[in-house]
Protein backbone atom coordinates (compact mmCIF):
# COMPACT_ATOMS: atom_id res chain seq x y z
CA UNK A 1 0.00 0.00 0.00
CA UNK A 2 1.15 3.22 -0.76
CA UNK A 3 0.26 5.68 1.61
CA UNK A 4 0.11 9.93 0.59
CA UNK A 5 0.22 13.26 2.32
CA UNK A 6 -1.73 15.66 -0.35
CA UNK A 7 -0.67 19.27 0.19
CA UNK A 8 -3.79 21.14 -0.79
CA UNK A 9 -6.10 18.92 -0.15
CA UNK A 10 -9.30 20.96 -0.46
CA UNK A 11 -8.32 22.30 -3.81
CA UNK A 12 -9.55 20.73 -7.65
CA UNK A 13 -6.58 18.09 -7.70
CA UNK A 14 -6.46 17.37 -4.07
CA UNK A 15 -10.37 16.65 -4.10
CA UNK A 16 -9.94 14.61 -7.39
CA UNK A 17 -6.53 12.55 -5.67
CA UNK A 18 -8.50 11.95 -2.59
CA UNK A 19 -11.26 10.66 -5.23
CA UNK A 20 -8.62 8.28 -6.76
CA UNK A 21 -7.88 7.07 -3.32
CA UNK A 22 -11.48 6.70 -2.20
CA UNK A 23 -12.06 4.36 -5.75
CA UNK A 24 -8.49 2.69 -4.86
CA UNK A 25 -8.57 1.79 -1.13
CA UNK A 26 -6.52 -1.18 -1.01
CA UNK A 27 -4.00 0.55 -2.74
CA UNK A 28 -3.59 3.89 -1.20
CA UNK A 29 -3.75 5.23 2.41
CA UNK A 30 -3.69 8.40 3.53
CA UNK A 31 -1.01 9.67 6.12
CA UNK A 32 -1.03 13.65 6.25
CA UNK A 33 -3.41 16.37 4.45
CA UNK A 34 -2.70 20.03 4.39
CA UNK A 35 -5.42 22.79 3.10
CA UNK A 36 -5.47 26.00 4.15
CA UNK A 37 -8.85 27.55 5.30
CA UNK A 38 -11.62 25.09 3.41
CA UNK A 39 -12.61 23.73 6.75
CA UNK A 40 -15.83 22.15 5.57
CA UNK A 41 -14.54 20.44 3.13
CA UNK A 42 -11.42 19.52 4.89
CA UNK A 43 -13.27 18.18 8.41
CA UNK A 44 -15.41 15.95 5.60
CA UNK A 45 -11.56 14.50 4.22
CA UNK A 46 -10.49 13.63 7.66
CA UNK A 47 -13.57 11.96 8.56
CA UNK A 48 -13.42 9.66 5.33
CA UNK A 49 -9.67 8.89 5.31
CA UNK A 50 -8.38 9.38 8.43
CA UNK A 51 -5.04 10.86 8.17
CA UNK A 52 -2.51 10.91 11.04
CA UNK A 53 -1.64 14.56 10.50
CA UNK A 54 -3.22 17.26 9.19
CA UNK A 55 -1.82 21.09 8.75
CA UNK A 56 -4.03 24.30 8.70
CA UNK A 57 -3.66 27.79 7.69
CA UNK A 58 -3.74 29.40 11.03
CA UNK A 59 -4.08 28.18 14.94
CA UNK A 60 -7.20 29.46 15.22
CA UNK A 61 -8.49 27.50 12.26
CA UNK A 62 -6.35 24.43 14.21
CA UNK A 63 -9.14 25.35 16.93
CA UNK A 64 -11.76 25.52 15.19
CA UNK A 65 -11.29 22.19 12.93
CA UNK A 66 -10.51 20.29 16.36
CA UNK A 67 -14.11 21.65 17.58
CA UNK A 68 -15.70 19.77 14.50
CA UNK A 69 -13.77 16.61 15.22
CA UNK A 70 -14.57 16.48 19.11
CA UNK A 71 -16.79 13.32 19.77
CA UNK A 72 -15.30 11.58 16.43
CA UNK A 73 -13.85 8.20 17.59
CA UNK A 74 -10.93 8.26 14.75
CA UNK A 75 -10.28 12.06 13.37
CA UNK A 76 -10.65 13.45 16.96
CA UNK A 77 -7.13 11.62 17.42
CA UNK A 78 -6.05 13.27 14.49
CA UNK A 79 -2.59 15.68 15.24
CA UNK A 80 -3.43 19.19 13.62
CA UNK A 81 -0.56 21.89 12.72
CA UNK A 82 -0.57 25.33 11.32
CA UNK A 83 0.84 27.84 9.50
CA UNK A 84 4.44 27.33 7.45
CA UNK A 85 5.53 24.99 10.11
CA UNK A 86 2.77 22.75 9.79
CA UNK A 87 2.89 22.54 6.16
CA UNK A 88 6.77 21.43 6.53
CA UNK A 89 5.52 18.57 8.74
CA UNK A 90 2.78 17.20 6.42
CA UNK A 91 5.15 17.78 2.98
CA UNK A 92 8.05 15.71 4.85
CA UNK A 93 5.89 13.26 6.99
CA UNK A 94 7.90 9.95 8.05
CA UNK A 95 5.34 7.98 6.67
CA UNK A 96 4.99 9.63 3.32
CA UNK A 97 6.09 7.12 0.30
CA UNK A 98 4.47 9.86 -1.97
CA UNK A 99 3.81 13.49 -1.53
CA UNK A 100 0.98 15.25 -3.98
CA UNK A 101 1.73 19.18 -4.33
CA UNK A 102 -1.49 20.76 -5.34
CA UNK A 103 -1.02 23.87 -3.97
CA UNK A 104 -1.91 26.82 -5.48
CA UNK A 105 0.82 29.19 -7.17
CA UNK A 106 4.02 30.42 -5.60
CA UNK A 107 2.91 29.42 -2.18
CA UNK A 108 3.80 25.47 -3.28
CA UNK A 109 7.69 25.90 -3.56
CA UNK A 110 8.93 25.72 -0.54
CA UNK A 111 6.67 22.72 0.81
CA UNK A 112 7.61 21.43 -2.83
CA UNK A 113 11.21 21.93 -2.48
CA UNK A 114 11.21 20.59 1.53
CA UNK A 115 9.51 17.49 0.24
CA UNK A 116 12.16 16.82 -2.24
CA UNK A 117 14.96 17.37 -0.24
CA UNK A 118 13.38 14.95 2.37
CA UNK A 119 14.25 12.04 -0.08
CA UNK A 120 10.30 11.94 -0.75
CA UNK A 121 8.79 11.23 -4.20
CA UNK A 122 6.60 14.30 -5.69
CA UNK A 123 3.44 14.10 -7.33
CA UNK A 124 3.48 17.35 -9.27
CA UNK A 125 0.63 19.40 -9.92
CA UNK A 126 2.37 22.77 -8.41
CA UNK A 127 4.11 23.59 -11.78
CA UNK A 128 5.04 27.13 -9.84
CA UNK A 129 8.03 25.21 -7.92
CA UNK A 130 9.58 24.55 -11.40
CA UNK A 131 8.85 27.96 -12.87
CA UNK A 132 9.97 29.71 -10.58
CA UNK A 133 12.84 27.44 -9.70
CA UNK A 134 13.36 24.31 -11.90
CA UNK A 135 16.92 24.57 -11.50
CA UNK A 136 16.88 24.06 -7.78
CA UNK A 137 14.13 21.83 -7.19
CA UNK A 138 15.81 19.25 -9.91
CA UNK A 139 19.15 19.54 -8.62
CA UNK A 140 17.88 18.49 -5.03
CA UNK A 141 15.80 15.51 -6.54
CA UNK A 142 18.97 14.07 -8.12
CA UNK A 143 21.23 14.59 -5.25
CA UNK A 144 18.05 12.68 -3.19
CA UNK A 145 17.38 10.46 -5.40
CA UNK A 146 14.20 11.33 -5.21
CA UNK A 147 11.28 11.15 -8.48
CA UNK A 148 8.82 14.00 -9.39
CA UNK A 149 6.04 12.35 -11.18
CA UNK A 150 4.06 15.07 -13.34
CA UNK A 151 0.10 15.69 -12.25
CA UNK A 152 -0.56 18.14 -15.57
CA UNK A 153 -2.27 16.16 -18.20
CA UNK A 154 -0.06 17.91 -20.43
CA UNK A 155 3.12 17.01 -18.81
CA UNK A 156 1.59 13.13 -17.93
CA UNK A 157 1.34 12.60 -21.75
CA UNK A 158 5.15 13.65 -22.46
CA UNK A 159 5.95 11.36 -19.29
CA UNK A 160 4.19 8.85 -20.87
CA UNK A 161 5.40 9.05 -24.14
CA UNK A 162 9.17 9.27 -23.37
CA UNK A 163 8.20 5.98 -21.38
CA UNK A 164 7.40 3.95 -24.40
CA UNK A 165 9.33 5.93 -26.56
CA UNK A 166 12.63 6.89 -24.94
CA UNK A 167 15.13 10.12 -24.93
CA UNK A 168 17.11 8.81 -27.40
CA UNK A 169 16.39 10.24 -31.21
CA UNK A 170 13.86 13.10 -29.28
CA UNK A 171 13.78 16.21 -31.10
CA UNK A 172 10.84 17.90 -29.54
CA UNK A 173 7.84 17.80 -27.26
CA UNK A 174 4.49 19.64 -28.18
CA UNK A 175 2.04 20.30 -25.69
CA UNK A 176 -1.24 20.82 -26.46
CA UNK A 177 -3.47 23.78 -25.22
CA UNK A 178 -7.55 24.01 -25.77
CA UNK A 179 -7.38 27.58 -26.56
CA UNK A 180 -9.62 28.17 -23.99
CA UNK A 181 -13.04 29.87 -23.65
CA UNK A 182 -11.88 32.74 -26.33
CA UNK A 183 -10.04 30.99 -28.88
CA UNK A 184 -12.38 32.41 -31.45
CA UNK A 185 -12.93 35.58 -30.06
CA UNK A 186 -11.71 38.73 -31.95
CA UNK A 187 -8.92 40.65 -29.69
CA UNK A 188 -10.71 43.65 -30.16
CA UNK A 189 -13.66 42.02 -27.63
CA UNK A 190 -11.11 41.00 -24.67
CA UNK A 191 -11.36 44.58 -22.82
CA UNK A 192 -15.42 43.51 -22.60
CA UNK A 193 -14.68 40.24 -21.07
CA UNK A 194 -16.22 39.27 -17.67
CA UNK A 195 -14.66 37.23 -14.98
CA UNK A 196 -17.60 34.81 -15.34
CA UNK A 197 -16.99 34.35 -19.32
CA UNK A 198 -13.51 33.73 -18.40
CA UNK A 199 -14.78 31.15 -15.63
CA UNK A 200 -16.09 28.91 -18.34
CA UNK A 201 -13.71 26.84 -19.76
CA UNK A 202 -14.71 25.47 -22.74
CA UNK A 203 -13.00 21.27 -21.99
CA UNK A 204 -11.99 21.00 -18.75
CA UNK A 205 -13.18 21.65 -15.04
CA UNK A 206 -10.57 23.37 -12.89
CA UNK A 207 -9.67 25.98 -10.08
CA UNK A 208 -10.17 29.52 -10.71
CA UNK A 209 -6.53 31.12 -11.01
CA UNK A 210 -5.78 28.13 -13.58
CA UNK A 211 -8.84 28.54 -15.63
CA UNK A 212 -8.03 32.01 -16.33
CA UNK A 213 -4.74 31.25 -16.81
CA UNK A 214 -6.21 28.90 -19.82
CA UNK A 215 -8.43 31.85 -21.21
CA UNK A 216 -5.07 33.89 -21.21
CA UNK A 217 -2.88 30.70 -22.62
CA UNK A 218 -0.71 31.67 -19.39
CA UNK A 219 -1.17 28.20 -18.31
CA UNK A 220 0.45 27.23 -21.34
CA UNK A 221 3.42 29.34 -21.21
CA UNK A 222 3.78 27.91 -17.01
CA UNK A 223 4.13 24.93 -18.29
CA UNK A 224 6.28 25.53 -21.25
CA UNK A 225 8.96 26.29 -18.26
CA UNK A 226 7.60 22.95 -16.35
CA UNK A 227 8.35 21.12 -19.06
CA UNK A 228 12.06 22.38 -19.58
CA UNK A 229 12.86 21.29 -16.53
CA UNK A 230 11.23 18.39 -16.34
CA UNK A 231 12.63 16.82 -19.06
CA UNK A 232 15.52 18.69 -18.90
CA UNK A 233 15.02 20.20 -22.49
CA UNK A 234 16.29 23.15 -24.48
CA UNK A 235 13.93 25.97 -24.96
CA UNK A 236 13.74 25.46 -28.52
CA UNK A 237 12.63 21.67 -27.88
CA UNK A 238 9.46 23.14 -26.42
CA UNK A 239 6.86 24.17 -28.84
CA UNK A 240 2.73 24.40 -28.06
CA UNK A 241 0.01 23.60 -30.63
CA UNK A 242 -3.80 24.38 -30.45
CA UNK A 243 -5.74 21.45 -30.00
CA UNK A 244 -9.55 22.53 -29.24
CA UNK A 245 -11.04 19.08 -28.53
CA UNK A 246 -8.33 18.60 -25.76
CA UNK A 247 -8.40 14.57 -26.31
CA UNK A 248 -4.77 14.63 -27.66
CA UNK A 249 -2.98 15.51 -24.32
CA UNK A 250 0.52 16.14 -25.76
CA UNK A 251 3.01 14.81 -28.09
CA UNK A 252 6.50 13.68 -28.64
CA UNK A 253 8.14 13.99 -31.73
CA UNK A 254 11.68 12.22 -32.98
CA UNK A 255 14.55 12.99 -35.09
CA UNK A 256 12.88 10.72 -37.78
CA UNK A 257 10.08 12.73 -37.96
CA UNK A 258 7.48 10.08 -35.98
CA UNK A 259 5.56 11.05 -33.00
CA UNK A 260 4.18 9.71 -30.50
CA UNK A 261 0.76 10.85 -28.55
CA UNK A 262 -1.35 10.06 -25.39
CA UNK A 263 -5.04 10.58 -25.30
CA UNK A 264 -7.98 10.19 -22.84
CA UNK A 265 -10.59 11.66 -21.36
CA UNK A 266 -10.63 15.38 -20.31
CA UNK A 267 -10.48 14.14 -16.40
CA UNK A 268 -7.94 14.44 -14.38
CA UNK A 269 -8.14 12.03 -12.61
CA UNK A 270 -6.36 9.86 -15.13
CA UNK A 271 -3.04 11.54 -15.25
CA UNK A 272 -3.41 11.84 -11.07
CA UNK A 273 -4.13 7.91 -11.34
CA UNK A 274 -0.95 7.34 -13.50
CA UNK A 275 0.95 8.85 -11.19
CA UNK A 276 -0.45 7.83 -7.62
CA UNK A 277 0.64 4.29 -9.17
CA UNK A 278 3.87 5.01 -11.52
CA UNK A 279 5.65 2.77 -12.43
CA UNK A 280 2.62 0.69 -12.63
CA UNK A 281 -1.07 1.74 -14.57
CA UNK A 282 -3.99 1.28 -12.22
CA UNK A 283 -7.11 0.00 -13.34
CA UNK A 284 -10.13 2.48 -14.20
CA UNK A 285 -13.73 2.98 -13.69
CA UNK A 286 -13.58 6.17 -15.62
CA UNK A 287 -15.44 6.60 -19.11
CA UNK A 288 -13.52 5.59 -21.65
CA UNK A 289 -12.60 7.42 -24.71
CA UNK A 290 -14.34 6.57 -27.70
CA UNK A 291 -12.76 7.59 -30.87
CA UNK A 292 -15.89 7.02 -33.29
CA UNK A 293 -17.46 9.33 -31.13
CA UNK A 294 -14.67 12.58 -31.17
CA UNK A 295 -14.37 11.84 -34.98
CA UNK A 296 -12.29 14.79 -35.82
CA UNK A 297 -9.58 15.64 -34.27
CA UNK A 298 -7.87 19.18 -35.03
CA UNK A 299 -4.76 21.49 -34.65
CA UNK A 300 -3.79 24.81 -35.16
CA UNK A 301 -1.17 27.59 -34.26
CA UNK A 302 -1.22 29.55 -31.29
CA UNK A 303 -2.22 33.36 -32.35
CA UNK A 304 0.73 34.93 -30.34
CA UNK A 305 -0.42 38.58 -31.05
CA UNK A 306 -4.01 37.68 -29.43
CA UNK A 307 -2.52 35.83 -26.47
CA UNK A 308 0.85 37.31 -25.71
CA UNK A 309 1.28 35.72 -22.42
CA UNK A 310 2.81 32.84 -23.87
CA UNK A 311 5.62 34.97 -25.42
CA UNK A 312 6.06 36.11 -22.30
CA UNK A 313 6.93 33.08 -20.57
CA UNK A 314 9.60 32.14 -23.56
CA UNK A 315 10.73 35.30 -22.58
CA UNK A 316 10.76 34.61 -19.38
CA UNK A 317 12.36 31.19 -19.49
CA UNK A 318 14.76 32.29 -22.18
CA UNK A 319 15.81 35.32 -20.08
CA UNK A 320 16.40 32.45 -16.70
CA UNK A 321 17.73 33.37 -13.69
CA UNK A 322 15.20 35.28 -11.50
CA UNK A 323 13.03 36.25 -14.20
CA UNK A 324 10.69 33.16 -14.40
CA UNK A 325 9.81 34.05 -10.50
CA UNK A 326 8.75 37.62 -11.79
CA UNK A 327 6.56 36.24 -14.46
CA UNK A 328 5.03 33.92 -11.75
CA UNK A 329 4.31 36.72 -9.34
CA UNK A 330 3.31 39.33 -12.03
CA UNK A 331 1.02 36.85 -13.43
CA UNK A 332 -0.52 36.06 -10.48
CA UNK A 333 -1.53 39.37 -8.96
CA UNK A 334 -2.86 40.24 -12.27
CA UNK A 335 -5.50 37.46 -12.22
CA UNK A 336 -6.44 38.30 -8.83
CA UNK A 337 -7.03 41.83 -9.89
CA UNK A 338 -8.96 40.70 -12.79
CA UNK A 339 -11.02 38.14 -10.80
CA UNK A 340 -11.52 41.36 -8.30
CA UNK A 341 -12.60 43.92 -11.01
CA UNK A 342 -9.63 45.74 -10.71
CA UNK A 343 -8.29 45.62 -14.22
CA UNK A 344 -9.80 44.22 -17.22
CA UNK A 345 -9.08 41.00 -19.09
CA UNK A 346 -6.64 42.41 -22.11
CA UNK A 347 -4.85 44.34 -18.99
CA UNK A 348 -3.17 41.10 -17.51
CA UNK A 349 -0.80 40.38 -20.05
CA UNK A 350 0.07 44.34 -19.65
CA UNK A 351 0.85 43.82 -16.34
CA UNK A 352 3.04 40.80 -16.94
CA UNK A 353 4.80 42.68 -19.65
CA UNK A 354 5.77 45.93 -17.56
CA UNK A 355 7.15 43.80 -14.48
CA UNK A 356 9.11 41.65 -17.01
CA UNK A 357 10.74 44.75 -18.04
CA UNK A 358 11.30 46.66 -14.61
CA UNK A 359 13.37 43.58 -13.55
CA UNK A 360 16.99 43.15 -13.76
CA UNK A 361 17.28 39.71 -13.80
CA UNK A 362 19.55 38.16 -11.35
CA UNK A 363 21.61 34.25 -11.18
CA UNK A 364 19.20 31.81 -8.74
CA UNK A 365 21.36 31.32 -6.37
CA UNK A 366 17.96 30.11 -3.41
CA UNK A 367 14.68 29.85 -2.93
CA UNK A 368 15.30 32.04 -0.14
CA UNK A 369 16.08 34.75 -3.19
CA UNK A 370 13.09 33.75 -5.05
CA UNK A 371 10.77 34.27 -2.57
CA UNK A 372 12.28 38.10 -1.96
CA UNK A 373 11.71 38.45 -5.67
CA UNK A 374 8.25 37.25 -5.40
CA UNK A 375 7.41 39.59 -2.77
CA UNK A 376 9.08 42.31 -4.21
CA UNK A 377 7.11 42.12 -7.82
CA UNK A 378 3.73 41.56 -5.38
CA UNK A 379 4.53 45.08 -3.23
CA UNK A 380 4.97 46.87 -6.52
CA UNK A 381 1.93 45.59 -8.40
CA UNK A 382 -0.04 45.92 -5.85
CA UNK A 383 0.92 49.33 -4.80
CA UNK A 384 0.60 50.36 -8.49
CA UNK A 385 -2.72 49.57 -8.67
CA UNK A 386 -3.71 51.79 -5.41
CA UNK A 387 -2.88 54.82 -7.47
Amino acid sequence: MKRLSILGSTGSIGASTLAVVESHPEEFAVVALAARSNLDRLAQQVRAFRPAFVSVGSEATARELRDRLEGLPGPAKVEIGWGGSGLMRAATHPDADLVVSAIVGGAGLIPTLCAVKAGKDVALANKESLVMAGELVMAAARAMGARILPVDSEHSAVFQCLANGGRKGLRRVVLTASGGPFRTTPRSEFAHITPAQALRHPTWNMGRKVTIDSATLMNKGLEVIEARWLFDLDVSQVDVIVHPQSIVHSLVEFLDGSFLAQLGITDMRLPILYALCYPERGASSLPRLKLEEVATLTFEPVDREKFPCLTYAYRALEGGGTLPAVLNAANEVAVHQFLEGAIRFDQIADVIARALDAHAVRPLTSAEELLEVDRAVRRSLTAGATH
